[in-house]
C-alpha cells in the first residue's frame, strides 16, 4: 500500500516533540511516528500502513464501532480537537493513556490529517500490581476527569467512601503533573490535635509557645514545590478553617510565633469522606472554604458500583499480601466477593485477602477462607436479647455506623480504638 507524503515541516515539528505523536490520515492510517513514540513503543514494530485501532487497541474495526468513543469520528463531526481516555496495548502491557486528537487542514480547508498525543497516567491500569486498577465505566470516568486536571494546578477535592482510594488518586494526580519529581506531603487533618495542628501545618518559631524548644518547619513547608493533600479535611475545626482559606486566598502563611510571612509554593488536593455541601449548610464548614477547595471535584465510586474490577483488584491485592505466593480466587471464591457489600470498599477487600491468604494453605482461596469469623451468633453476649441475630460490633459495616453516630471518621474512631478508647 503506497502511502501520501508528508510535508518535511510537519515530520519536523512532530519529530521534536517531547511527547509521543503519531500521524494518521482520514481513514485511520498511520503514516508517521516521532521519536518520542519509538521510543516509548518500540521502533521494531510495523506501523506505516496500520489502523490506530488496530495497533492501539487491536481492534478490526474503528473505536467508535468496538464499543469505545473514537476521538477521530468525534474530530471529524466537530471539526475541533477532541479529547479522550482509552485502555491501549503496549509494550509494557494494557496502560491508561490521555488522548488529545487534532485535525490538520490543506489549504482548501479540508481535513488532510490527524495527528494525536498521547499521555500516558502514571498508577493507573487495567491489570497488574499498580495502585489504581479496572475498567468499569465509573472507574473509567474519574480517571477521565484526573487525566484533566493532573497537568494543571487546579485545586482537587475528592469525595469518597472511607476505603475506596483517596490518597491513592491524589497521589496519581501528583505523579502525572508538573510537580511529580517534587515532595507529596500527607495532613491528617483527623488525626492532628486541634491545638497542635496550626503548627504541624504552619511551623513554630522557637518560644511559640510551651515545648517550642526550637525552630520547626511546617508540612507546607515541606511540600514546596509539591502536593500538599489534606486527608479527611471535613474534619478541620471551624476555627482553624480561616487560617486554611487565608493560605488558599493568599499564598502566603506564617510559622507560628513570627511576623515575616513566606510564600506557598504548593498544589492543594484534599478528601473528605464527608458530605461538605452539608456541612456547609449547617454551619459546620466554611462555605468560601469549601468554594476554595471545590474548584475541580472527583467523585470516587465505591467498590459496589464497579464490581467488575473485583477480579483485577483482587489478583493484585493478593500480589502484594502475599507476593512469593501466587494465589489465585477460586471460581466460588470470587463469586462469593462478587455477592459481598464492600462497604469498607477496597480497603476491606485488602484486609479480606490478606487473612484469607494466611488461612489457605494451597495454591487457591476458597469461599471458606472468605468467611469472617466475627459474624459466628455465638460471639454476641449471652445476655443480649436476639444475640443470634445482633450485629457484631467489630464488623465493617458497625464501625462504620458508630463514626457517623459519634461524628468522626471511620479512621479516626480505629485509631482511637486501637489506642484503648471505648465509647
Amino acid at each position: 500500500m503506497s502511502l501520501p507524503a508528508i510535508p518535511a515541516e510537519l515530520r519536523s515539528l512532530l519529530e521534536q516533540l517531547p511527547e509521543p505523536h503519531i500521524l494518521f490520515t482520514p481513514d485511520y492510517r498511520i503514516v508517521f511516528a516521532n521519536r518520542a513514540y519509538r521510543d516509548s513503543h518500540g521502533s521494531g514494530r510495523a506501523l506505516l500502513g496500520q489502523t490506530c485501532y488496530h495497533v492501539s487497541h487491536h481492534y478490526d474495526a474503528p473505536c467508535d464501532q468496538s464499543g469505545e468513543s473514537c476521538p477521530l469520528a468525534r474530530s471529524r463531526e466537530s471539526g475541533q480537537r477532541e479529547r479522550v481516555l482509552h485502555l491501549h496495548h503496549t509494550p509494557h502491557g494494557e496502560e491508561y493513556v490521555a488522548i488529545e486528537l487534532m485535525p490538520l487542514r490543506n489549504a482548501h480547508g479540508e481535513i488532510s490529517w490527524f495527528v494525536e498525543r498521547m499521555t500516558p497516567l502514571p498508577s493507573a491500569r487495567r491489570h497488574g500490581n499498580d495502585d489504581l486498577i479496572g475498567r468499569a465505566p465509573a472507574f473509567v470516568r474519574m480517571l477521565e476527569q484526573i487525566s484533566r486536571v493532573a497537568p494543571s494546578d487546579a485545586t482537587v477535592l475528592l469525595q469518597g467512601e472511607s476505603g475506596s482510594g483517596k490518597e491513592l488518586v491524589a497521589q496519581a494526580i501528583h505523579r502525572a503533573s508538573k510537580r511529580a519529581n517534587r515532595p507529596f506531603v500527607v495532613v491528617d487533618c483527623s488525626g492532628l490535635p486541634e491545638t497542635l495542628f496550626e503548627s504541624a501545618l504552619f511551623g513554630h518559631e522557637r518560644g511559640a509557645f510551651t515545648g517550642a524548644v526550637s525552630r520547626q518547619i511546617g508540612l507546607i513547608e515541606a511540600a514546596q514545590g509539591g502536593t500538599l493533600f489534606l486527608d479527611e479535611v471535613g474534619d478541620i475545626p471551624l476555627t482553624l478553617q480561616v487560617k486554611l482559606l487565608r493560605l488558599l486566598e493568599t499564598g502566603a502563611f506564617r510559622r507560628v510565633g513570627s511576623v515575616e510571612p513566606r510564600h506557598a509554593d504548593v498544589r492543594v488536593i484534599s478528601a473528605t469522606h464527608r458530605p461538605l455541601r452539608q456541612m456547609v449548610a449547617d454551619g459546620r464548614f466554611r462555605q468560601d472554604l469549601f468554594f476554595r477547595l471545590n474548584t475541580f471535584p472527583i467523585a470516587l465510586p465505591p467498590l459496589r458500583a464497579r464490581r467488575e474490577d473485583i477480579p483485577a483488584l483482587a489478583d493484585a491485592l493478593l500480589e502484594r499480601v502475599a507476593p512469593s505466593r501466587g494465589l489465585r480466587l477460586s471460581p466460588a471464591a470470587l463469586a462469593r466477593l462478587a455477592s459481598l457489600p464492600f462497604p469498607g470498599n477496597v480497603r476491606e477487600l485488602r484486609n479480606l485477602l490478606e487473612r484469607a491468604s494466611l488461612l489457605c494453605d494451597g495454591p487457591r482461596i476458597e469461599p471458606e477462607h472468605l468467611d469472617d469469623p466475627l459474624d459466628s451468633p455465638w460471639l454476641a453476649p449471652a445476655d443480649t436479647p436476639h444475640a443470634a441475630t445482633a450485629p457484631s460490633a467489630n464488623s465493617p459495616a458497625s464501625r462504620k455506623a458508630l463514626a457517623a453516630q459519634l461524628g468522626i471518621s471511620e479512621r479516626t474512631l480505629y485509631r482511637r480504638l486501637k489506642a484503648g478508647w471505648r465509647p
